[in-house]
């Protein structure tokens, strides 16, 4: 199974949808929007040409991990045919041929790399690396307790920094170290969610969870937390003190901590199976959000 894998991938939310875009999982093409954090905290994103590099990276970045989703199913075909939430997958229903999802996968991974020159050629590096991490993830990561956590967090560190290289930007390494801690307690959030699921009763289908308890997931969810709000508030105070006097990148703070703990509230209730869905139906996370970015962007352009 792909590392970008989601809640609701498994089962045709409209049977006249083409197999072959069903198989390609547009909705969790939401995930890229990571690209335009770098370049956005630059400020150059009302500028052309940063603008159409970076939009160049988030559609590298879709083929990318539709490649991996076609691959994946082909390769998971007999495992998925047998279990009951992905047996309707395109591949294992027999819509799409093994063979099929293969060529296809190799067409759009190429398609990503070749894309990348139109921005700068070293975003092929990050592809390549994301196509490096996905296959590892399939082969043998996502067995691995902790390891899996790490390689999940590590595609979703690669799109934020993807952004900054097809654009040419410097990034922090405060910013590199909020998207690792912030990407390592969203994916573990998941993990407690699917645990608390297997331990409902619900049949497991991933082996590494074997190797979790609800403990030690709290335990990683407090302390990359910590570090995504520390890391956070010097990124800020760092930003603020080059940019000169004014406190809209400290105010920026307040919604981005409250986010956090918010979010986490609502993974000791039980949710965070599917983060996408969790951040946008719960109106307080969306409030906070738009806080965030009123204040982000008030200091970013209007200092």
């Amino acid at each position: 199974m792909s590392i970008e894998e989601a809640r609701d991938d498994t089962v045709d939310p409209s049977p006249r949808t083409p197999a072959l875009l069903r198989l390609a999982r547009p909705k969790q093409w939401s995930k890229n929007v990571l690209v335009v954090a770098a370049p956005g905290a630059a400020g150059v994103l009302l500028q052309a040409q940063p603008a159409f590099r970076t939009f160049i990276a988030f559609v590298c970045f879709c083929l990318a991990a539709s490649a991996t989703y076609f691959l994946n199913d082909a390769i998971d075909v007999e495992s998925d045919r047998n279990n009951p939430r992905k047996r309707n997958r395109p591949v294992a229903a027999g819509e799409v041929s093994v063979r099929a999802a293969i060529t296809w996968s190799i067409a759009l991974a190429c398609a990503a790399i070749a894309l990348c020159f139109a921005a700068r050629w070293q975003l092929v590096l990050v592809i390549g690396g994301y196509f490096v991490l996905q296959l590892s993830y399939s082969l043998w990561l996502k067995h691995e307790p902790v390891l899996d956590l790490a390689a999940v967090a590590c595609g979703f560190v690669l799109r934020a920094i993807a952004g900054g290289v097809a654009v040419g930007v410097t990034i922090s390494p405060w910013f590199l170290i909020v998207a690792a801690a912030g990407s390592l307690f969203m994916v573990t959030g998941k993990r407690s969610a699917e645990l608390h699921q297997v331990n409902a009763g619900v049949v497991s289908y991933r082996r590494s969870l074997a190797g979790y308890t609800e403990p030690y997931l709290r335990y990683v969810r407090s302390v990359s937390s910590s570090v995504a709000i520390l890391a956070y508030c010097l990124w800020a105070f760092e930003k603020s003190a080059t940019v000169g006097a004014q406190s809209w990148f400290e105010l920026s703070i307040v919604p981005f901590a409250l986010g956090i703990l918010r979010y986490s509230l609502l993974l000791t209730q039980g949710d965070g199976g599917a983060p996408e869905d969790l951040v946008l139906s719960d109106r307080v996370l969306i409030g906070l959000g738009v806080a965030w970015v009123i204040c982000f962007a008030i200091a970013v352009h209007g200092g």
